[in-house]
């Protein structure tokens, strides 16, 4: 027998391998919480604008076939976002406490939440909350909340929409420049607003967006406590 015919075939060699298949990778399986995690991912890169369907399927290295067998929209993907986001919105505090603590405490934290992802407060912020369990639960926990503290049951979403309002505005100072409010060459011809600026500048114990949040809050506590009491 010759060298070239004595070695016995090694079963575990190249050509006993199965071969890849040409083309994409196989793609890991896809669950609501991968999905959500790309789309945040993409958008937080991209901005709203650069959100699509086939962009989501990139990140997510699938076909976009794939990604339809668990999604059938955009807006079924925002819907899991705004769940997932609303999620972390502290509201156990309308389950005991005090009405006007309560409010305290959502309002910082759903500001502190959308801070961090302001490229979908306009799409968020109009987004119907049908099939979004936790966006349902936390309107349910706030609207319980108000109606033990006395509110009229007519007034609490109206309630609800006005301090959201004002949270989904903050959300934009928090991440607003330092010098937003600088005067610059007009600081002379605007000499009251430009001392008001050098004052807060000058208290400096607290970020500018956090006075601003504290002081509207309670502006807005003050008012819809007076309503409640009427």
């Amino acid at each position: 027998m010759t060298a070239a015919t004595s070695a016995p075939a090694d079963p575990h060699g190249p050509a006993a391998r199965p071969r890849r298949r040409a083309g994409r990778p196989a793609a890991a399986v896809l669950d609501q919480n991968g999905i959500t995690s790309a789309a945040l991912q993409l958008i937080g890169k991209s901005g709203y604008d650069g959100f699509t369907m086939a962009a989501l399927a990139r990140t997510l290295n699938v076909a976009p076939s794939a990604l339809y067998n668990h999604v059938s929209s955009k807006r079924d993907v925002l819907v899991l976002v705004q769940d997932h986001l609303t999620s972390f919105v502290d509201v156990t505090a309308f389950e005991a406490g005090d009405w006007e603590q309560a409010v305290r405490d959502w309002a910082w934290s759903y500001r502190d939440v959308f801070s961090k992802h302001t490229p979908l407060i306009p799409v968020i912020a109009v987004l119907p909350v049908a099939d979004a369990p936790k966006t349902l639960a936390m309107y349910e926990a706030v609207s319980a909340g108000f109606s033990r503290a006395g509110f009229p049951q007519e007034r609490i979403v109206p309630a609800i929409v006005a301090i959201e309002s004002f949270i989904f505005g903050s959300a934009y100072d928090v991440t607003a420049p330092a010098d937003i409010f600088d005067s610059g060459t007009m600081a002379a011809s605007t000499p009251h607003f430009t001392a008001a600026v050098q004052r807060l500048a000058e208290e400096g114990h607290e970020k500018p967006a956090d006075v601003a949040f504290r002081l509207g809050l309670e502006a807005l506590l003050a008012g819809l406590g007076a309503l409640r009491a009427a």
